[in-house]
């Protein structure tokens, strides 16, 4: 969930609250979470951060936050008093946690705000910069891009770790919250020689009594070369699991057979078994931020980001999405019963998954973006939720309820230990069996 983005148009939010700290952490939005059945909260970056130049000239910001300078201040934006805003996350926090529940960062290590040889000099350039970023060796007035905005950071330094390191502590002992999703992880795990999965950073985590004891969660990829690490990462750490996500996609819209689908479902032990590793460190999901949300991945064949003023040509259109037969909101009946059945496919299969399961805010009833895969500069209702639950919403919120109290009542859904289909000879039972409709055992196609 964003910050701003869940409450700006909450009703129960008193107005002056919304779009805040103190707004997310007012009683109404955390009745509504715990009711859900979630147990954790992952906030989008709420670390300082700039507005690059190209959106403020467009009218636009960076509303996704991706993009830091401050990792060790809370952005005052997002605070209804700004001049106190660290004390107002900490309450915030500590309500989520009167309440039981979790709250996981997502935090920007990879780059900063400070862009290419373009950009401006904020601070890490000018204090060390051949020690903060990664350039060019043979043209150090150019930086290694393997983030994609411009310039990447260091973690090889020992400098740049400890900064990290104690960014992270920071929080952890500060603001207790309970983990971290780390953005373009990879670039974190990434050795002169190429990705390491004992590179620095990741050894100085798995020995850090503060962090240790913490969620680790990767984004196991980037844009550099070897940057699709998805299993890579070393226990205890969960990563997104982006082939899951990706399978589910492709089997809803017939694109992908059942043999596909089936590791999936079972925790994906092809890519995660091993090293004592467990099913929970599958970060199981269908939609996130980026991309489309739930609504729209079953309204639209195509991308539709022309608010975002790149001519339509940002954002993924790589999607596995299917419009059912219309692209955009009709008002076929056929068509919209067919969508709601999609609707409510996608979260039965990611809730009844192995593996630990993540939702985006809003899906559970719904909301749509307009087709927009890439609102990460839309600060406006395309990215808001809409709270004006009724209808089809309504029926989808009370069966993704009814899913996770399933998932809550039946330890099956969480085990700690992978199924693979062995068989047990003292009981003559698989702990695994697939079946066709009829009851009879799938076969390996």
């Amino acid at each position: 969930m964003h910050v701003k983005g869940f409450t700006k148009l909450h009703p129960a939010v008193p107005e002056h609250l919304r779009g805040t700290y103190a707004g997310l952490g007012s009683a109404d939005c955390i009745d509504y979470i715990k009711a859900l059945g979630v147990t954790s909260v992952e906030l989008l970056p709420i670390h300082a951060f700039i507005n690059d130049s190209h959106l403020l000239d467009r009218g636009l910001t960076n509303y996704w936050g991706y993009n830091t300078i401050g990792f060790f201040a809370p952005d005052p934006r997002y605070a209804a008093n700004r001049a106190d805003s660290l004390r107002e996350f900490k309450e915030m926090v500590a309500r989520f946690h009167d309440a039981g529940l979790e709250v996981i960062l997502d935090v920007v290590y990879n780059h900063t705000a400070e862009g290419n040889e373009k950009g401006p000099t904020l601070s890490f350039k000018g204090i060390d910069n051949t020690s903060y970023y990664r350039l060019l060796p043979d043209q150090k007035r150019y930086y290694i891009n393997d983030t994609g905005t411009g310039n990447t950071l260091n973690p090889s330094h020992p400098r740049v770790i400890q900064m990290m390191m104690d960014s992270l502590r920071s929080w952890v002992e500060q603001s207790h919250v309970d983990g971290f999703r780390f953005d373009l992880a990879t670039i974190l795990a990434r050795e002169p020689s190429g990705f390491d999965s004992q590179s620095g950073f990741l050894k100085a985590c798995s020995q850090d009594p503060v962090l240790r004891q913490v969620k680790m969660i990767a984004e196991p990829w980037d844009c550099g070369p070897g940057g699709y690490q998805v299993g890579s990462f070393p226990p205890g750490w969960a990563e997104w699991n982006g082939k899951y996500r990706d399978t589910v996609r492709r089997f809803w819209k017939n694109d992908a057979p059942a043999s596909d689908l089936a590791p999936r479902l079972a925790g994906s032990g092809d890519l995660f078994n091993y090293n004592g590793r467990r099913p929970s460190c599958s970060v199981n999901f269908i939609t996130a931020h980026d991309g489309f949300t739930l609504n729209d991945l079953v309204t639209y064949n195509d991308k539709h980001n022309e608010a975002n003023g790149e001519n339509n040509q940002d954002g993924s259109s790589d999607n596995a999405s299917w419009n059912c037969g219309v692209e955009g909101p009709t008002d076929d009946a056929e068509i919209n019963q067919l969508r709601m059945r999609q609707l409510k496919n996608f979260p039965a299969t990611l809730l009844l998954s192995q593996g630990t399961p993540m939702l985006l805010a809003g899906d559970e009833f719904g909301r749509t973006q307009g087709g927009n895969n890439n609102a990460y500069c839309q600060d406006s209702e395309i990215s808001w939720l809409n709270w004006h639950i009724e209808g089809k919403g309504s029926s989808l919120l009370r069966f993704t309820k009814r899913l996770t109290a399933l998932r809550h009542r039946y330890p099956i859904f969480r085990r700690n230990r992978f199924l693979n289909g062995e068989c047990f000879e003292e009981l003559e039972v698989k702990d695994l069996t697939w079946v066709n409709a009829d009851g009879s055992e799938m076969q390996n196609e």
